[in-house]
């Protein structure tokens, strides 16, 4: 009987430390005896359904190495959603009929919430048909709003990348206030979680301090107050520096930057509540403004990686093949916070089905009673994953040393699938 083969999925929106989790998962099957080919799907899922497989024996040592430092998805990732097994039989058939061709024994998907569904899923679908296959969940999300996890791998780095965005932003406004700029808007991520939002608090120590305002989407947007926050900001600092996160809504419960389109997912699509703002300030207060929408520079940032995000991407992948081969079915490897200072943590171990589908909100208390701050319990709990430093190696003409792996695809086996 033939080695079983290892089959890899990037799902969702990438982060700058997600190929740190495909090297774990590759360099350690490669030293697993029970592994045999360890493919990667092009393009996620959607990949598997076309049989669109990469071999990843053909990349060297050094070029999986390179991956740990390497932002994106090296294999490609998709926003495609399996839903309702009787809905989608098809889909769910020749998932299996791939994993069958290629002996497919462990499959690894790499996402959030969405992808905790698919993989808690394909699980179900293999067991039904009495397929030997053990599907794994890998943790991966920007937003940290998966449960279970103390946090998400690529979230650290976002939070670094935004509290010293806002903290550069917020010196170079300070210094044009007084006959220039007086109002600075930082959008960022997080659709129904204000996470990333809260993030930015970590640039000030107190309060008070930039940025003085954050809007959080777990708290309905107070017209009248964030415009006194704002004059109070202006007349007691000289300017004010905001962080808000794109998914603020009012008080009838209304994205205030509803695009009035869906993702493949279903989800709203949402960008320009900075404008929102910026028009109101401008028409209000009549204050000069600037704003910027960090967009997928908060998500790719890989020079500026938290040391301690990158080592748990990379833990997870490690722990997802050893999970695999143990035969660990619909599980999924997880943070596990065993002190605040100094910050220990270790890899546990969820069941997928308490992960999937499920949004982990910005508790309460981690907010400040005006709703436009963070509180010390936030920053206790924030701190620590934006710690250390990794900074990727830089070629001579000045610029990071990042790899593009062979996207070669292995023979196909089956019919061509439609989807």
């Amino acid at each position: 009987m033939s080695k079983k083969n290892a089959l890899y999925c990037q799902s969702g929106g990438v982060t700058a430390v997600i190929n740190a989790t495909a090297c774990g998962v590759i360099q350690t099957a490669r030293n697993n005896p029970n592994v045999g080919t360890v493919f990667g799907a092009k393009n996620g899922i959607i990949g598997v359904l076309r049989e669109e497989l990469v071999d990843t024996a053909q990349h060297s040592d050094e070029d999986i190495a390179a991956l740990k430092h390497t932002p994106g998805g090296a294999f490609g990732s998709c926003r495609y959603k399996l839903k309702d097994m009787e809905a989608q039989r098809a889909e769910y058939e020749r998932l299996i009929d791939v994993f069958k061709a290629h002996n497919i024994g462990y499959f690894l998907y790499n996402g959030g919430g969405d992808s905790s569904d698919t993989a808690f899923k394909v699980s179900q679908m293999a067991k039904a048909r009495g397929l030997d296959v053990t599907c794994i969940g890998v943790p991966k999300t920007i937003d940290n709003d998966l449960p279970v996890t103390d946090t998400c791998p690529g979230f650290g780095t976002t939070a670094k990348y935004i509290a010293t965005s806002i903290m550069e932003a917020s010196l170079d406004v300070e210094s044009m206030a007084e006959s220039s700029t007086k109002v600075f808007i930082m959008e960022v991520m997080g659709r129904h979680a204000g996470w990333i939002a809260a993030a930015g608090g970590l640039a000030g120590k107190s309060h008070n301090e930039p940025p003085q305002i954050i809007l959080f989407p777990e708290i309905p947007f107070d017209q009248a107050a964030f415009l006194a926050r704002v004059k109070w900001s202006v007349d007691n600092h000289g300017y004010c520096s905001i962080v808000v996160s794109e998914g603020v809504r009012d008080q009838a419960g209304q994205f205030l930057a509803d695009a009035g389109t869906v993702d493949a997912f279903g989800h709203s699509q949402l960008g320009g509540v900075a404008v929102v703002l910026a028009q109101l300030v401008k028409e209000q207060l009549g204050y000069k403004y600037h704003y910027a929408i960090s967009d997928y520079l908060q998500r790719s940032a890989r020079h500026l990686a938290s040391k301690t995000d990158l080592e748990q991407a990379y833990a997870v992948g490690v722990k997802a093949i050893e999970l695999a081969v143990a035969g660990r079915n619909s599980v999924m490897p997880v943070i596990k916070r065993l002190q605040d200072d100094p910050y220990q943590w270790e890899i546990a171990t969820a069941e997928l089905k308490d992960l999937a589908n499920v949004e982990k909100m910005l508790p309460r208390e981690y907010i400040t009673e005006d709703g436009f701050g963070i509180t010390d319990a936030c920053r206790k709990y924030m701190q620590p994953l934006i710690v250390g430093e990794a900074y990727p190696p830089y070629n001579k003409n000045g610029l990071p040393h990042y790899v593009r792996i062979s996207q070669h695809l292995t023979d196909k086996k089956l019919p061509v699938f439609d989807i």
